[in-house]
């Protein structure tokens, strides 16, 4: 005991006893890792309060700074992996994966993709302090800069600073994460479009209230319950763990055609009386069939038909002959549908008198039945596999677990625990089959194990549907040393793949694709003796385009640091520093064609221009006079060639007469008889 007592006097502070009255009076006070947060403490026991100012909000260290930094542009480029990108199986490919920062990709997303992705799933980090999280967003920004752009205080920006120079993973590092990334992901969503969001309780209040803040409370579509696993954790001062949030939210929700788990094809009776509805009359027509114990059945008006919660009261008499109603007949009740309903029910033969001389409607079309909340890890029928999926009913065969996700990530790669707590592939499936579009844009920023990529690809083979995926990851440094990622780096090295995490997920795609393109044959060849079969004429998209954003190279920005462009034109090693394809995808999202379309190369003369629909790209630097001669015959003579905006990359023409030369001869083309309106810029 005396032991006990001289350790503990050991590690006492001078001030243990105060924190500890503090702790007891004040615990909004204290952060999660314990410490003290002095300056929330100072507006706790402020002698003046201000109310007028007071609001409902969420407010966190860096609000200000995360909206500024989703307003600034990237100045990363978008380079190709072209050797990849020209297979043959991802030659015609819509789906795309971006290594590279998240909130980066987004900023270029943007310039092609705004308001074009139908349907967002994420799973951030949930700073739970163990799964890595340290804020690492920094965009330099000193301590005058920070103060003049967001009009703060010297000590608010220097709070700034530290959170983002030191890394934190705070809430309030976590929050200003988000925020700027949850930002530009609002402007990508078509205006019906949706997100989904995996988080767990460490931050799922916080991430619920961001989320009204940007995207708009009344825009709240749910929170989906995922029962993740069979069992939890067992710990002894809380509750065993076994679900995950997804929280849910359209763009607008006036647009939103909502989240569909089941659609019924069977016939189902509906009652036509609701006891919580007012009470009116209603006419049913003459020639409604009866389903009543007698065939022939008279009832004088004022009878009144009642059970234990409701009853009905006849205005005229009820006469029934052979089983059919003879007279049009007025029934007061508490009616579920209007006059006009009940008509086209009975002018389509859909509504009778049942044997307890009530009306029921009769349910033949197919029937929308919305995403109850709660998502069940096996589902009503336990007796079906984890692979099983029925479209017409998605709560049928469960949503699947974190166990499920473990075991199909260790079947597909051939290694275990090479990615920590990955989704089940059925779970997203599930998540983006209930939006009911077949031909949307699926967006996963924070890609890991290419989940997502994986679900979708798997939705299209079963529903023949023609969805795409754009993922993207940062391309996290897998190390040796770290426990937890030596599983994913004995992996890649065995691959021979680079070792960072992006690449975890590329392997993933391709895998699955195989393994999907393997069943569809199988499938085929079981099927090809049926004459009769009706072959789908979607063909599936199994391959995807890669690219990397990188910022441009030391070398270059060493030569582009004095901002001297007119120094700059003698230099045309430029073009080698970008390279000719990185300039030119980087272009064609920019200028709104996305990262898939495929740019025409033009012969001009001995020189190769790139043509996009309204763009003409002159990259190279040899354009001379013979080239512009041939382009001008182009313009001249062909009408399917028309570009309107000629765009040249400056670095490339070292000559100021060639631009000249081709700004004077387009706009000789502008005033000539063709009236051609052809603009002209020159990109550095």
């Amino acid at each position: 005991m005396i032991q006990d007592i001289l350790a503990q006097n050991e590690n006492r502070n001078v001030n243990d006893k105060q924190l500890v009255a503090l702790r007891e009076h004040f615990p909004s006070c204290f952060k999660s890792d314990g410490s003290f947060d002095i300056e929330k403490f100072k507006t706790e026991i402020s002698e003046k309060t201000d109310v007028v100012n007071e609001g409902y909000e969420l407010k966190f260290l860096g609000k200000s700074y995360a909206k500024l930094m989703a307003s600034t542009d990237t100045t990363t480029v978008i380079q190709p992996n072209t050797e990849h990108n020209n297979l043959p199986e991802n030659a015609n490919s819509q789906n795309i994966y971006i290594s590279g920062d998240n909130l980066d990709g987004l900023k270029h997303l943007l310039k092609s993709y705004s308001k074009s992705i139908k349907c967002i799933y994420i799973d951030p980090p949930y700073n739970t302090g163990s799964d890595g999280f340290v804020y690492q967003d920094n965009f330099n920004y000193t301590l005058e800069n920070l103060q003049e752009k967001l009009s703060i205080s010297e000590d608010e920006a220097q709070r700034i600073l530290d959170l983002t120079r030191r890394g934190s993973s705070s809430h309030s590092a976590w929050l200003m994460f988000m925020y700027c990334r949850l930002l530009l992901a609002r402007d990508v969503l078509t205006d019906d479009g949706v997100i989904f969001i995996s988080i767990d309780d460490n931050e799922q209040a916080n991430l619920k209230l961001l989320c009204d803040d940007v995207f708009g409370e009344e825009n709240f579509v749910g929170d989906l319950v995922w029962e993740k696993k069979k069992k939890g954790t067992f710990l002894s001062n809380s509750l065993t763990n076994i679900k995950e949030s997804i929280l849910t939210f359209s763009k607008n929700k006036i647009e939103f055609n909502g989240l569909i788990a089941e659609i019924k094809t069977d016939i189902e009776t509906y009652p036509c009386i609701n006891s919580s509805n007012k009470r009116e009359n209603r006419i049913i027509r003459k020639g409604t069939k009866s389903k009543y114990r007698e065939p022939n059945f008279y009832l004088k008006a004022g009878s009144e038909i009642s059970d234990t919660t409701m009853s009905i009261v006849l205005h005229t008499d009820l006469k029934i002959e052979n089983q059919i109603l003879v007279d049009d007949v007025v029934i007061e009740g508490n009616w579920r549908y209007t006059q006009e309903n009940m008509d086209l029910f009975s002018k389509d033969s859909n509504i009778y008198i049942t044997q307890d001389l009530y009306v029921r409607r009769i349910v033949d079309e197919p029937r929308s039945k919305t995403l109850k909340d709660l998502l069940l890890r096996e589902g009503k029928n336990r007796e079906l596999k984890y692979a099983n999926f029925n479209i017409d009913n998605l709560h049928e065969d469960g949503w699947g677990s974190n166990e499920d996700a473990e075991e199909e990530l260790r079947l597909l790669m051939s290694k275990i625990g090479i990615f920590s707590n990955p989704k089940p592939s059925k779970l997203i499936k599930k998540l983006v089959a209930s939006v009911r579009d077949e031909n949307s844009v699926v967006l996963d920023f924070f890609s890991g194990s290419a989940t997502t990529a994986h679900a979708v690809m798997q939705l299209n083979a079963e529903d023949g549907g023609n969805r795409k995926f754009i993922s993207l990851q940062l391309p996290e440094v897998i190390s040796a040393n770290n426990p937890s990622q030596k599983a994913a780096f004995d992996f890649l090295t065995e691959q021979g793949l680079p070792k960072t995490l992006d690449y975890i997920g590329i392997e993933r795609i391709k895998r699955a694709a195989a393994k999907i393109k393997e069943v569809q044959e199988k499938k085929r060849k079981a099927t090809e003796a049926d004459l009769f079969k009706e072959e789908s004429t979607t063909e599936l998209d199994l391959g995807f385009k890669h690219f990397t954003l990188v910022e441009p190279n030391q070398n270059t920005l060493d030569k582009l640091d004095s901002f001297d462009k007119v120094a700059l034109l003698a230099d045309t090693t430029i073009l080698e520093d970008f390279g000719k394809p990185t300039i030119l995808a980087t272009w064609l999202n920019a200028d709104g064609y996305g990262l898939s379309a495929p740019a025409e190369s033009i012969g001009l003369a001995d020189y190769t221009a790139y043509y996009c629909q309204k763009h003409l790209y002159l990259i190279d630097p040899n354009f001379t006079l013979d080239s512009m001669k041939a382009l001008l015959s182009k313009y001249d003579s062909e009408g399917s060639f028309n570009p309107e905006n000629l765009v040249l990359f400056g670095y490339s023409f070292p000559d100021w007469s060639i631009s000249e030369m081709v700004d004077k001869n387009l706009r000789i083309l502008n005033d000539s008889e063709k009236n051609l309106k052809i603009n002209f810029h020159v990109r550095y």
